[in-house]
């Protein structure tokens, strides 16, 4: 019954929050990078000169990860994690975990949707290299959702 109780104590439930803020979205981030570098390399047989153009596209589905790690450096910050000190109670562990919610589900959903985008838009670049502005349009679309997601998180973990 003791192990009950660490679940549901404010500072796992706190720390779940983080670790999920972090891990969702960095798990998106992976499949999404991974799926554009994919997309790359078989651009890249053609053409090694596109190198730049292609990284750049690869690079964009990694923002969420990035997005996911802030919202756990909040929380953990917030909680006191960094000085020693956790004071967090089940309700605030609840609270925090819910404000870890937005940018860890539409983190790790978005991050793999703009990995497929930007896999998308190398082709265009392979084809026309000179389309490069208008083929980030495409991914940087989904990042939207990724944003208002980051903000969410924010503002709820500013009301805890």
């Amino acid at each position: 019954m003791e192990w009950l109780n660490a679940i549901f104590s404010g500072p796992f439930l706190a720390i779940l929050g983080a670790a999920l803020a972090a891990g969702c979205a960095g798990a998106g981030s992976a499949r999404g990078v991974g799926v554009a570098g994919e997309a790359a390399a078989g651009v890249l047989t053609e053409d090694p000169g596109k190198f730049g153009q292609t990284l750049l596209l690869q690079a964009l589905p990694g923002t969420q990860g990035i997005y996911g790690l802030l919202v756990a450096f909040l929380i953990m910050n917030n909680i006191g994690l960094f000085g020693g000190n956790v004071n967090v109670t089940t309700s605030q562990g609840f609270m925090y975990l819910a404000a870890s919610l937005p940018i860890a589900i539409a983190g790790y959903f978005s991050g793999i949707a703009q990995g497929r985008a930007s896999a998308a838009s190398m082709g265009v670049i392979a084809k026309k290299p000179e389309e490069l502005a208008k083929s980030m349009l495409y991914p940087a679309m989904v990042e939207t959702y990724a944003v208002l997601a980051l903000l969410v998180s924010i503002l709820m973990l500013t009301n805890v």
